[in-house]
């Protein structure tokens, strides 16, 4: 599973890509409701909906997902802020679909992917992806525990990311 910050309406291509040229994974995403219906295309490329105004429905996405994850060699990608936020030096606000994802999965990965596009060298924007390490988080925590110890981890690779472009 893998998770990261959502601050662009690209951000569903990427890990797309990287997972064609690295991870070669069966791929599905979460993707909020609103935005499938305004970016249809990414139900093709194998992105799911989430109803986040929807506490019920929210709930059968995630189970999908985690349904999902039991397939042979299948990978799951989540944006927890569940919109696309604004790029700034805050840590992201996670939801707590994520907490819930892990608690309830046995024997998978948690690997944070932070993306950051800089505009400041030239006309073309360039990308930087950071591919954390596993992570090994304490299920037991509570959920909101949980998601902010997974928000540091995405605002601390995001840091390391921008210091290499200034």
């Amino acid at each position: 599973m893998y998770f990261s910050n959502h601050n662009y309406w690209w951000d569903g291509l990427i890990p797309l890509y990287v997972n064609n040229k690295l991870f070669k994974q069966q791929a599905r995403a979460l993707m909020e409701d609103k935005q499938m219906k305004q970016y249809p295309f990414f139900s093709r490329i194998g992105a799911f909906s989430i109803d986040l105004d929807n506490p019920k429905s929210s709930i059968k996405s995630l189970r999908y997902g985690l349904d999902s994850l039991k397939r042979p060699n299948s990978c799951l990608f989540i944006y927890p802020e569940g919109k696309i936020t604004s790029v700034s030096g805050d840590a992201p606000v996670f939801k707590d679909g994520l907490a819930w994802l892990v608690q309830k999965s046995t024997d998978v990965d948690v690997v944070p992917i932070a993306l950051y596009i800089d505009y400041s060298q030239s006309n073309k924007p360039d990308l930087y992806i950071s591919i954390g390490n596993s992570l090994n988080p304490d299920k037991s925590l509570p959920k909101k525990e949980l998601t902010e110890y997974f928000q540091e981890e995405i605002h601390e690779a995001l840091g390391k990311l921008k210091s290499i472009t200034h």
